[in-house]
């Protein structure tokens, strides 16, 4: 019993030694983003839900968007609309973390997209946006490892 124990103490203590860091876009069986258009943001000034038929990969994760022309605008500046942090919540990156975001809570500063974990994470992030984003370009990419 005791070996055990022991055994189980040992590989929990390696355990995060042995995972991965976190891919460089937040995504998940949608794809990246929550399968949301990120071109979207922009143009319609709304979250849309990308299709499949209009999908990309880059840096990759499989990217969607709701039309053709939004696709190809990707295509020719990634860096444009893709979200900072690549995707994941700019607040917690700011704290030196990561988190999930949802498509609702989004922000566009000086013509970048910044996403959020949750419409009340938002409002915090908003109450200093520029103190948070010099945190966060200082903890990415850091933050993956």
């Amino acid at each position: 019993m005791q070996k055990s124990l022991y055994t189980f103490i040992f590989i929990m203590l390696l355990l995060p030694l042995a995972q991965a860091s976190k891919p460089p876009v937040f995504a998940t069986s949608d794809g990246a983003i929550n399968g949301y258009d990120p071109v979207a943001y922009f143009t319609e000034k709304n979250p849309v839900k990308g299709s499949d038929q209009y999908a990309f990969e880059w840096k990759g994760e499989t990217f969607k968007f709701a039309s053709a022309e939004n696709m190809a605008l990707f295509k020719a500046d990634p860096q444009k609309y893709a979200p900072q942090y690549g995707g994941y919540c700019a607040f917690a990156v700011s704290k030196g973390a990561t988190a999930t975001t949802v498509p609702e809570a989004w922000t566009v500063v000086e013509d970048k997209l910044y996403l959020n974990y949750s419409l009340e994470v938002r409002e915090r992030w908003r109450k200093d946006i520029p103190g948070h984003i010099a945190a966060a370009d200082q903890n990415w990419p850091d933050v993956l490892e």
